[in-house]
């Protein structure tokens, strides 16, 4: 698969009134890459399903979607969506081995983002205060730790993750995330989505990274940049 793609930020669909300022996962960005690493009865597991894009893609694509979410209402929603809405379980993925969940073939996930100085724990729905950057970092690597169990021998992690610039600061949350991960899992390489409309991304850039990562024990081959169509 190329390491650099262009995809437009197409509207949000309507959503209900309490999720608006939610900033949506692309489906076009889960076709792409459903499409390059999955095949039709894979598993595709999402530990932070949020609204439940990357489930509503797999099941239209004919992959098994399993999914976890913590917040009640984004995992109500979500299930609402599905054909088979079990196949979301209300659940943090701190705790993701204490679950009955299934191997997998593909995890794809926007996990929740979090920059320097955020008080809230995005690892807790944001519902509570946090213990700051480095332990959010660290939250992340623990249940990535725990996902690298869950994996098939050939099976990848793929986090979409941006660094977020703001007028004060820059967190360099992608490569933050990279390297933390990195500690636990083998990272393979990123691949650069370049996004095109109006808006933007919302991060104040133009474009964010799908971070690959397969199990520590299975180095498969790095991703290549190739030509295409």
């Amino acid at each position: 698969m190329r390491t650099f793609v262009t995809l437009p930020v197409v509207p949000a669909k309507e959503l209900p009134p309490e999720f608006r300022c939610d900033v949506r996962f692309s489906e076009a960005l889960v076709e792409l890459l459903l499409r390059e690493f999955t095949r039709e009865g894979d598993v595709v597991f999402d530990p932070f399903a949020g609204l439940g894009t990357t489930l509503v893609v797999a099941e239209r694509m004919r992959r098994v979607p399993v999914g976890l979410e913590l917040d009640p209402g984004h995992a109500a929603y979500a299930r609402s969506l599905l054909r088979h809405p079990d196949s979301l379980m209300e659940g943090d993925a701190r705790q993701l081995a204490s679950y009955q969940l299934p191997l997998f073939d593909l995890s794809l996930t926007s996990p929740p983002f979090m920059g320097r100085g955020d008080v809230e724990d995005p690892l807790a729905a944001y519902a509570v205060p946090g213990a700051g950057y480095e332990a959010y970092l660290h939250g992340l690597q623990d249940i990535y730790r725990q996902v690298s169990q869950l994996m098939k021998p050939n099976a990848r992690a793929i986090l979409e993750v941006a660094n977020l610039k703001r007028p004060d600061q820059i967190t360099t949350l992608a490569w933050d995330a990279a390297s933390a991960i990195g500690e636990v899992m083998h990272f393979e390489g990123e691949i650069v989505i370049g996004w095109e409309g109006a808006g933007g991304y919302g991060y104040g850039y133009d474009h964010s990274y799908c971070l690959i990562f397969s199990r520590r024990d299975w180095e498969g081959p790095c991703v290549h940049a190739r030509r295409s169509g």
